[in-house]
């Protein structure tokens, strides 16, 4: 955000025009001009709005917090007012982490959120509360992954808000999703709703995420219990409750918040029950309330025809993990016979008869089904070959605003050529022109060095920091480095530092470049060139597989060392979060992505370094499929076969491992000497600008939201209806 002079700006007024509220609430941050146009276009009879459903969002605050950031722009810590010094303070010294996410789905469907609002589109967003959110993660040594549900509290994070009943702020607003037994009987789980208000950079505009708390007193044990933890996999049942707690939780809290969508879009198809809900609706207004004895199997798929009209769907993993299957017996101790009889219709698994599969009802029942890349369009294709015509491509992108730095945003600024970069990223694609501009090139090179530098001093203080705590607790921190004199241990700034930051699971082959470090380490030790490389991520608590991969990165750390007589350093940050995310990014000099090809759907890690002017170093998978440019932004490696259902395999011994990280030494040889050679050096800033140039325009989510829009069907203003088809314009993620 651009600081404003505070000199002659009235403080108070402006501290006034940010406090809201409507029937349900008082907010801080929007006007209550912004406040009641935002409700209006939700509440319109018309519907000319979205509902986006998601599992998980994340929005932590240390990574991107305008409201914060324009209270601390203006110099304001406090007001005479009460109520809104309570804010002031609230929001400047409060949490900002909200653990509702677990990994690249929460963060993209976050990153989208701010898009809609930067844009101004109308979308309310719905997804659960999970209290004891995803986990902690601390890392030892000698065990690996240790993992631990923190509790945080709602109550006590700045832009959340508890709503109440409408004109009655005693009484909290809740809604009740029911359950059933084997014999019809109901049980009812009830939801508080709070809302958290996604506030775009200039504060006149917001999405409204409304969340969904089952941890209620009025709900049974075993929905509080479902309710903590988001993926809680501890057992199919829980996943089972979790799954009906966001899709049926929808419909109940758009009514009781008057919310009128037309439009329901389904990121991934874990909150699928909206669909059943709304085939019930259409049923019962058909039949009254009998219908479950006078609906036939025709007037079932006639009631889904209707609502597949109302449903967006898109699709993210081609991993079978990643859709949703249930054993129909199971299944059935939920829910109504009538939504067991829906679902045998439209829920078939082709694979297993005993099973629902909620991801082919979701493919069948919607208007436009879309994948998260061109390469991940044709593996849907494969592995839905029945609906392989109606599947198109809505590659994925990031928000510029969250994941640019503070240094590359000043070097932005002060380029006329980027001229009203936060509003329109699409003004990148001017950066082309800057190829041979010393000026900038320079300028772009000092920025990077100021980013390298937070990275890894950041870096040197949590090794400090582990060797303290070597010597004080039980821990044995996740670094060799840590058990060194200080003197070794340290990492160096300009050092070749290369980044890889993800969900470790076995696909994405965290490990992939120490399969032979003789290989890998044949140019550092021959001409005394260093590298530093860091790692960081979590596996999920119940992925045995993927904590071994942690542990097999923490294992490798001496031999890496020791081989290349400390040349080689390899460091594991634990507690991996946007704010570690953001900062890495940034900071490293290339990004590594190496999964099994055509496994990683999109992958947009890499599009946050390529804001950054950082160059990636990539399998062909995903989005860098679309995002190489032939070289011209960083460099590729490893399988490029056409893809089929066999390549789909996730067995160790069909991974590819020596095959691709032999590709890679290739790579690496050349990434090193270009980045040490200063005669050829000029290549590494020439993908830097290049990928700003080339990737930033196409792969940010204000693109994205754009493309969505075209399937939305959404009556936009014209000027608005202008500003979305200029973005779009600068990309078709469905055709070459």
């Amino acid at each position: 955000m651009v600081k404003q002079s505070s000199a002659y700006i009235d403080k108070d007024q402006i501290l006034h025009d940010m406090i809201s509220s409507n029937r349900w609430g008082t907010y801080f941050g929007v006007s209550q001009k912004v406040l009641d146009q935002v409700w209006d276009s939700l509440t319109a009879p018309e519907g000319n709005s979205v509902t986006y459903i998601s599992m998980e969002i994340a929005a932590d605050r240390d990574a991107f917090h305008p409201i914060k950031s324009r209270l601390l722009d203006l110099d304001i810590s406090g007001s005479t007012n009460p109520l809104i010094d309570q804010f002031v303070k609230d929001f400047l010294h409060g949490l900002e982490k909200i653990p509702n996410y677990g990994g690249g789905l929460g963060v993209l469907a976050g990153d989208t959120l701010k898009s809609f609002a930067d844009c101004r589109i109308p979308v309310v967003a719905v997804s659960l509360l999970y209290r004891h959110g995803y986990f902690s993660q601390m890392v030892d040594s000698r065990i690996g992954q240790i993992s631990w549900s923190s509790e945080w509290e709602p109550e006590k994070t700045p832009s959340i808000y508890a709503l109440h009943q409408a004109d009655d702020p005693q009484s909290e607003l809740r809604i009740e999703v029911p359950f059933y037994d084997e014999h019809d009987r109901a049980t009812s789980a009830c939801a508080r709703l709070w809302m958290k208000m996604e506030v775009n950079n200039q504060l006149n505009y917001f999405v409204p995420h409304i969340l969904l708390d089952f941890h209620t007193e009025e709900s049974p044990q075993w929905i509080r219990d479902a309710a903590k933890n988001l993926y809680d996999s501890s057992s199919e049942k829980t996943k089972i409750i979790q799954r009906r707690m966001l899709g049926a939780g929808v419909i109940p809290a758009m009514k009781a918040l008057g919310i009128t969508s037309r439009t329901i879009h389904l990121n991934e198809q874990h909150g699928v029950a909206v669909i059943l809900d709304q085939i019930l609706d259409r049923l019962q207004q058909k039949y009254g309330e009998d219908y479950t004895q006078r609906a036939t199997d025709q007037d079932i798929f006639a009631a889904a025809e209707e609502v597949a009209q109302n449903i967006v769907f898109t699709i993210h993993t081609p991993v079978k993990a990643g859709h949703d299957r249930f054993d129909k017996n199971l299944y059935r101790k939920f829910i109504h016979s009538f939504y067991h009889r829906i679902l045998d219709l439209l829920a078939e698994d082709r694979d297993n008869h005993n099973n629902f599969n909620f991801t082919s009802l979701a493919m069948r029942i919607n208007r436009t089904t879309n994948a998260v890349s061109r390469l991940h369009k044709e593996v849907t294709k494969k592995q839905f070959p029945e609906f392989a015509e109606k599947i198109s491509a809505i590659t994925n992108g990031v928000h510029h605003l969250t994941w640019i730095s503070d240094a590359k945003a000043e070097l932005f600024d002060s380029c006329s050529e980027f001229e009203n970069w936060r509003q329109d990223p699409s003004v990148f694609k001017h950066g082309a022109s800057l190829l041979d501009n010393k000026r900038f090139r320079a300028f772009l090179e000092s920025a990077w060095k100021k980013d390298n530098f937070k990275l890894i001093t950041y870096v040197n203080e949590m090794l400090a920091t582990h060797r303290t705590m070597m010597q004080e607790t039980w821990i044995d921190p996740p670094n060799y480095l840590s058990n060194l004199d200080i003197r070794d241990a340290r990492l160096q700034p300009d050092t070749l530092t290369i980044g890889f930051a993800r969900r470790f699971s076995t696909y994405k082959r965290a490990d992939l470049i120490f399969e032979d470090i003789e290989e890998l380490l044949k140019l550092v030790i021959a001409n005394n060139w260093p590298v530093n490389f860091i790692f960081a991520g979590k596996a999920h608590p119940a992925d045995e597989p993927g904590k071994a991969l942690i542990k097999m990165v923490i294992d490798v750390q001496e031999e890496l060392y020791r081989k290349s007589n400390g040349l080689a350093k390899l460091v594991f940050i634990p507690g991996y979060d946007m704010a570690i995310a953001k900062m890495m990014v940034a900071g490293v000099h290339c990004w590594l992505n190496s999964p099994k090809r055509p496994l990683e759907a999109s992958g947009t890690s890499g599009m946050k370094s390529a804001l950054n002017g950082v160059p990636n170093v990539s399998i062909m998978d995903g989005w860098w499929g679309e995002g190489y440019h032939e070289g011209a932004t960083g460099w590729k490696f490893g399988y490029e076969d056409p893809v089929n259902l066999d390549t789909l395999s996730e067995n160790r011994a069909e991974l590819l491992y020596a095959e691709d990280s032999a590709s890679f030494y290739g790579i690496f040889a050349e990434i090193i000497d270009n980045f040490y050679n200063p005669e050829k050096f000029c290549t590494f800033i020439d993908k830097a600008i290049m990928n700003i140039a080339l990737n930033s325009p196409r792969f940010n989510t204000h693109r994205m939201a754009a493309e969505y829009l075209s399937r939305y069907n959404l009556d936009l203003a014209g000027p608005l209806a202008n500003k979305m088809a200029k973005l779009k314009d600068n990309y078709d993620s469905d055709h070459k």
